[in-house]
Protein backbone atom coordinates (compact mmCIF):
# COMPACT_ATOMS: atom_id res chain seq x y z
CA UNK A 1 0.00 0.00 0.00
CA UNK A 2 1.23 3.49 -0.82
CA UNK A 3 1.74 5.87 2.07
CA UNK A 4 -0.28 9.00 1.18
CA UNK A 5 2.52 11.29 2.30
CA UNK A 6 5.07 9.68 -0.03
CA UNK A 7 2.95 9.80 -3.18
CA UNK A 8 3.67 12.46 -5.74
CA UNK A 9 0.08 13.47 -6.43
CA UNK A 10 -0.43 16.97 -7.75
CA UNK A 11 -2.98 18.91 -5.71
CA UNK A 12 -4.54 22.06 -7.14
CA UNK A 13 -6.86 24.52 -5.44
CA UNK A 14 -9.26 26.46 -7.67
CA UNK A 15 -10.91 29.48 -6.05
CA UNK A 16 -13.94 30.24 -8.20
CA UNK A 17 -17.35 31.62 -7.27
CA UNK A 18 -19.02 30.38 -10.48
CA UNK A 19 -20.03 26.77 -9.85
CA UNK A 20 -20.09 25.81 -13.55
CA UNK A 21 -16.61 27.22 -14.20
CA UNK A 22 -15.27 25.37 -11.18
CA UNK A 23 -16.80 22.04 -12.17
CA UNK A 24 -15.50 22.32 -15.75
CA UNK A 25 -11.92 23.02 -14.68
CA UNK A 26 -12.06 20.28 -12.06
CA UNK A 27 -13.41 17.75 -14.58
CA UNK A 28 -10.74 18.58 -17.17
CA UNK A 29 -7.87 18.48 -14.68
CA UNK A 30 -9.16 15.32 -12.94
CA UNK A 31 -9.29 13.60 -16.34
CA UNK A 32 -5.58 14.40 -16.77
CA UNK A 33 -4.70 12.94 -13.36
CA UNK A 34 -4.60 16.03 -11.14
CA UNK A 35 -6.45 16.31 -7.84
CA UNK A 36 -8.53 19.49 -7.60
CA UNK A 37 -10.19 21.11 -4.60
CA UNK A 38 -12.79 23.79 -5.30
CA UNK A 39 -13.34 26.83 -3.06
CA UNK A 40 -16.32 29.07 -3.72
CA UNK A 41 -14.63 32.25 -2.53
CA UNK A 42 -11.35 33.70 -1.35
CA UNK A 43 -12.05 33.26 2.35
CA UNK A 44 -12.75 29.53 2.09
CA UNK A 45 -9.81 29.19 -0.32
CA UNK A 46 -7.41 30.72 2.19
CA UNK A 47 -8.67 28.25 4.83
CA UNK A 48 -7.98 25.35 2.45
CA UNK A 49 -4.44 26.66 1.81
CA UNK A 50 -3.80 26.34 5.56
CA UNK A 51 -5.10 22.76 5.65
CA UNK A 52 -3.66 21.17 2.50
CA UNK A 53 -0.25 20.74 0.90
CA UNK A 54 -0.93 22.42 -2.45
CA UNK A 55 1.14 22.35 -5.61
CA UNK A 56 -0.76 25.09 -7.48
CA UNK A 57 -3.52 27.63 -6.95
CA UNK A 58 -5.86 28.64 -9.74
CA UNK A 59 -7.65 31.83 -8.89
CA UNK A 60 -10.62 33.78 -10.18
CA UNK A 61 -10.10 37.49 -9.62
CA UNK A 62 -13.70 38.71 -9.29
CA UNK A 63 -15.05 36.92 -6.22
CA UNK A 64 -17.20 38.28 -3.41
CA UNK A 65 -15.53 39.13 -0.10
CA UNK A 66 -11.82 38.43 -0.42
CA UNK A 67 -11.24 38.80 -4.16
CA UNK A 68 -8.49 37.07 -6.10
CA UNK A 69 -6.03 39.95 -6.00
CA UNK A 70 -6.32 40.22 -2.22
CA UNK A 71 -6.00 36.44 -1.81
CA UNK A 72 -2.90 36.39 -4.03
CA UNK A 73 -1.32 39.28 -2.12
CA UNK A 74 -1.94 37.58 1.23
CA UNK A 75 -0.46 34.30 0.03
CA UNK A 76 2.64 35.85 -1.53
CA UNK A 77 3.23 37.91 1.63
CA UNK A 78 3.16 34.74 3.75
CA UNK A 79 6.46 32.88 4.27
CA UNK A 80 4.54 29.58 4.53
CA UNK A 81 2.70 29.92 1.22
CA UNK A 82 4.66 32.28 -1.03
CA UNK A 83 6.29 29.32 -2.82
CA UNK A 84 2.96 28.06 -4.20
CA UNK A 85 2.47 29.21 -7.80
CA UNK A 86 -0.74 31.15 -8.43
CA UNK A 87 -2.37 31.41 -11.85
CA UNK A 88 -5.25 33.85 -12.33
CA UNK A 89 -8.12 32.62 -14.49
CA UNK A 90 -10.18 35.72 -15.12
CA UNK A 91 -12.49 37.59 -17.44
CA UNK A 92 -10.47 40.75 -16.73
CA UNK A 93 -8.79 41.21 -20.08
CA UNK A 94 -8.62 44.96 -20.57
CA UNK A 95 -5.34 46.79 -21.13
CA UNK A 96 -3.46 46.90 -17.83
CA UNK A 97 -5.45 44.12 -16.10
CA UNK A 98 -2.71 41.51 -16.58
CA UNK A 99 -0.11 43.82 -15.06
CA UNK A 100 -2.33 44.59 -12.04
CA UNK A 101 -3.01 40.89 -11.49
CA UNK A 102 0.69 40.00 -11.67
CA UNK A 103 1.54 42.91 -9.36
CA UNK A 104 -0.94 41.52 -6.81
CA UNK A 105 1.15 38.34 -6.60
CA UNK A 106 -0.12 36.01 -9.30
CA UNK A 107 2.63 34.18 -11.16
CA UNK A 108 0.67 33.97 -14.39
CA UNK A 109 -2.63 34.77 -16.04
CA UNK A 110 -5.13 33.11 -18.37
CA UNK A 111 -8.12 35.02 -19.75
CA UNK A 112 -11.65 33.63 -19.77
CA UNK A 113 -13.28 32.07 -21.60
CA UNK A 114 -10.61 29.48 -20.98
CA UNK A 115 -8.79 27.67 -23.73
CA UNK A 116 -8.50 24.22 -22.14
CA UNK A 117 -5.30 23.39 -24.03
CA UNK A 118 -3.69 26.56 -22.67
CA UNK A 119 -4.96 25.71 -19.17
CA UNK A 120 -3.32 22.28 -19.29
CA UNK A 121 -0.10 23.76 -20.65
CA UNK A 122 -0.09 26.35 -17.85
CA UNK A 123 -0.65 23.71 -15.16
CA UNK A 124 2.16 21.56 -16.58
CA UNK A 125 4.44 24.60 -16.79
CA UNK A 126 4.18 25.13 -13.04
CA UNK A 127 3.80 21.63 -11.58
CA UNK A 128 4.51 19.16 -14.35
CA UNK A 129 2.42 16.17 -15.30
CA UNK A 130 0.90 14.02 -12.57
CA UNK A 131 2.68 10.77 -11.82
CA UNK A 132 0.95 7.64 -13.06
CA UNK A 133 -0.58 5.46 -10.38
CA UNK A 134 1.90 2.64 -9.94
CA UNK A 135 -0.01 -0.24 -8.39
CA UNK A 136 3.22 -2.26 -8.01
CA UNK A 137 4.71 0.27 -5.60
CA UNK A 138 5.38 -1.33 -2.22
Amino acid sequence: MIDEETTTRKLILYMEDNYQNGRLVKKVLNAKGYDVILAEDGQSGLRIVEQEHLDLILLDINMPGIDGKEAATRLKNSPEYKHIPIVALTALAMRGDREKILAAGCDDYLPKPLNLTQLLEMVQKYIGAPSPDDSNYA
